[in-house]
């Protein structure tokens, strides 16, 4: 059974950069077919895409924030994890990475979250 688990720092300051990993258990991240997604919700707003990274290790990212953002993956420990450079208070969220089977924006599985606050 594949689980996903999302860590990061909690609360960063902003212009600094946030780096968020997510860990996957129970399977591969270079199995066939699927995309590793990063998904945020910021309060009292709805999801947001963020980006992906597919078996072969090419990201896409949503363009409001792809001069920002970087997702990468280490194999060898079987995570992936996003870096979101020069952060404000509007990208206080709640991150999410998420296992999409397709590549059509379905997810069958995510992890529980982690809360990100951008704050001095």
């Amino acid at each position: 059974q594949v689980q996903l688990q999302e860590s990061g720092p909690g609360l960063v300051k902003p212009s600094q950069t946030v780096s968020l990993t997510c860990t996957v258990s129970g399977g591969v991240i270079y199995a066939p077919h699927y995309y590793w997604t990063w998904i945020r919700q910021p309060p009292g707003k709805g999801l947001e895409w963020i980006g992906y990274i597919n078996e072969g290790g090419k990201s896409y990212y949503t363009p409001s924030l792809k001069s920002r953002t970087t997702i990468s993956r280490d194999t060898s420990k079987n995570q992936f994890t996003l870096q979101l450079d020069s952060v404000t208070p509007e990208d206080t969220a709640t991150y999410y990475c998420a296992r999409d089977p397709r590549g059509m924006g379905e997810y069958d599985i995510w992890g529980q979250g982690t809360q990100v606050t951008v704050s001095s």
